[in-house]
């Protein structure tokens, strides 16, 4: 059952990844976790999502013009770097302060987001 939801899962991820530019961490390691899984697992499983979700967007969105390849490009050089670093510190913290960290940064995008939209809305 648990492959079931999983797929499912991934077929949201996609969705709500592709069309909106959320990385799919934000949405698929907290899924993770509610399934049961530790946080590190939840963390290094959602990059192989990301990465193919991250692949077919790419072709999808730079058909359509939308990607800035010389931008991205930079941004995935400092990335690489980050990338090598975060799960060193991440071995570090135990599970549940991830979770509480974690939540906590959700939840400030969320209300960031929120502000803006607000803010845009009523310029």
């Amino acid at each position: 059952m648990e492959w079931i939801i999983c797929a499912l899962m991934g077929v949201l991820v996609g969705v709500l990844s592709s069309l909106s530019g959320l990385g799919g961490g934000f949405l698929v390691v907290p899924l993770l976790i509610y399934l049961g899984h530790k946080a590190q697992l939840a963390v290094g499983t959602s990059f192989m999502v990301i990465l193919m979700i991250a692949i077919s967007s790419l072709v999808a969105h730079g058909r359509l013009g939308n990607v800035d390849f010389k931008m991205g490009l930079m941004l995935a050089l400092g990335g690489v770097v980050g990338a090598q670093v975060g799960p060193l510190i991440l071995k570090q913290i135990p599970d549940a302060y991830f979770k509480m960290g974690f939540a906590a940064v959700l939840i400030g995008m969320g209300v960031w987001m929120m502000i803006n939209a607000l803010r845009n809305s009523a310029a």
